[in-house]
């Protein structure tokens, strides 16, 4: 920063761009092989990969905002842009399931037997886990936004504490979708209720997952004295991935689980 005359950040060279590229390569062929010839090595070594990398380049960006000083103000905004334009990309992958869902709900075909669910389904009841699974979310978004008031104000204990309980009710939601899978009276091949109905709420566990890792590094950062209250953008971004998780969750309670049913 002493030898330019702007507020940018100009990245250094990075082999993890490179090593990501190469993990997901191997991840994405490796589940063919898995697939085909229940061979494992090559979707290990995948999943070794991208967790090193993942380790590595996050280390990297921690370093760069907090020891380095280079996330100024400017650098913190175009975040901020970047942040918001991937949970759009999100909105719009989530879109696809709903239209799928509606798409096939509204005007079921003769082969679902003209009517939805289809003949021979028994969806699951949405006043037993999903209106549970709906509480818990609705309580970790209250609880991460204790954190974030927590940070913004200084209090230390309270970020900590709003952060860890925000991590097990995300732990508990993925742990009652396990369940409710395991004893869930269809599955993905039964026609298109099935098909829709594990796609669109597995990848939205998917998501919860990856919202409560993005939560615990947050947490880590925090007991190291990262964020500040005027410095404090990795835990806002996963704020809002969490909030985004928890408008998604309701919009598929009220579709898939009470109307679709």
């Amino acid at each position: 920063m002493t030898h330019q005359a702007h507020t940018f950040h100009m990245v250094d060279p990075s082999p993890w761009p490179l090593t990501g590229a190469a993990a997901a390569l191997l991840m994405t062929s490796g589940l063919a092989v898995w697939f085909h010839y229940h061979i494992m090595t090559p979707v290990n070594l995948g999943l070794a990969l991208m967790l090193m990398t993942m380790y590595q380049w996050w280390r990297d960006i921690t370093r760069e905002g907090t020891l380095q000083g280079h996330h100024t103000k400017l650098v913190q905004t175009g975040l901020r842009y970047g942040m918001v334009l991937f949970i759009t990309s999100e909105v719009f992958f989530f879109l696809g399931f709903f239209w799928a869902f509606y798409h096939s709900s509204l005007a079921p075909t003769p082969e679902l037997g003209g009517i939805w669910p289809p003949l021979g389904v028994h969806p699951l009841n949405p006043f037993a886990v999903p209106l549970l699974n709906t509480a818990v979310l609705l309580a970790s978004g209250v609880t991460v936004t204790w954190a974030h008031h927590a940070i913004m104000i200084g209090d230390r204990k309270g970020a900590l504490q709003g952060l860890l309980t925000t991590i097990l009710l995300g732990i508990y939601f993925t742990l009652l979708q396990a369940i409710e899978y395991a004893e869930a009276p269809f599955t993905i091949a039964d026609a298109t209720y099935g098909s829709t109905f594990f796609v669109a709420t597995g990848f939205h566990g998917l998501h919860v997952i990856i919202g409560t890792s993005f939560l615990a590094v947050c947490l880590l950062r925090q007991i190291n004295h990262h964020f500040t209250p005027d410095h404090h953008f990795g835990f806002e971004a996963a704020a809002w991935y969490w909030h985004f998780v928890d408008v998604v969750w309701l919009l598929l309670y009220i579709s898939i689980y009470w109307w679709g049913s």
